[in-house]
């Protein structure tokens, strides 16, 4: 029958000879660049073995020095926590001025040019940066992390907004709605379960990113990660890659949680 089918009709898919072209001419390059950055199967196998004795070299761990772990893990905490209550304060209005279907061009052009901006950089830049102009310390990984979460949560919100249904908005307006009413219930009430959503992703993305901050020197936990990687203290940086790990299962757990409260 499927060869009956297939005769009648064709193949199901045309060979488009660009397509083979592209992907062949893409795996050509693959190899290639694999040969000029020296990727080699003999390498892989070499470091295979040498991973194997670091991780043989961080057993048995070292909590000696838990009263350190502790101080750092809470400072981390709290970067992540003040770094998002801003990130998405700053995010809401920001997000809201980007959408195109209820403001001018002139407007949402100048805000998502801002978050594009934010978006530019990676962390670890926005801390060497912020680091050169406010000093060593939390501060730095707290304002690194407010123009990260403004990068991703206000892109996400702009775009969650324009997704929306413009039916409320218009009945608002035809009634003489004020502005912000029609922002307060005729466009939030549409994106506040994804706005929530959005919201915690960016803590749990803010606790990683708290932890990758401080290896230049932004706080929290990870210059303690950084130095006892330089010291080849090995069993203090395995208890302090566990507890990264755990923390990030618990906000993760509670993100769950909250998600399960909005819907």
């Amino acid at each position: 029958m499927s060869a009956a089918v297939s005769q009648k009709y064709g193949p199901p898919f045309k060979t488009n000879w660009w397509v083979r072209a592209g992907w062949t001419l893409a795996f050509l390059y693959a190899l290639y660049a694999a040969n000029y950055l020296d990727v080699s199967w003999v390498r892989f196998i070499q470091g295979l073995g040498n991973g194997g004795q670091f991780l043989s070299e961080m057993v048995p761990i070292d909590f000696s020095r838990w009263k350190l772990l502790v101080e750092n893990l809470i400072e981390t905490i709290e970067i992540a926590i003040i770094a998002s209550a801003f990130g998405v304060f700053f995010s809401l209005p920001i997000g809201l001025l980007a959408a195109r279907n209820l403001m001018p061009s002139w407007v949402t052009w100048v805000f998502r040019t801002f978050i594009a901006l934010c978006r530019s950089f990676h962390p670890v830049i926005f801390a060497i940066l912020f680091v050169k102009a406010v000093g060593f310390g939390p501060l730095a990984g707290i304002l690194t992390l407010i123009f990260a979460s403004i990068g991703f949560i206000g892109k996400l919100f702009a775009e969650a907004i324009e997704e929306i249904s413009l039916k409320p908005i218009e009945a608002l307006r035809a009634s003489g709605a004020p502005f912000i009413s029609v922002i307060l219930y005729g466009v939030l009430p549409q994106v506040l379960n994804r706005f929530i959503g959005f919201s915690s992703y960016q803590f749990d993305a803010n606790l990683r990113n708290s932890t990758m901050v401080g290896i230049v020197g932004a706080g929290g936990i990870g210059g303690t990660l950084f130095a006892a990687f330089q010291r080849f203290d090995y069993d203090f940086l395995a208890t302090i890659l566990i507890s990264i790990i755990a923390l990030v299962m618990v906000s993760e757990f509670i993100s769950v949680q909250i998600k399960k409260v909005f819907q």
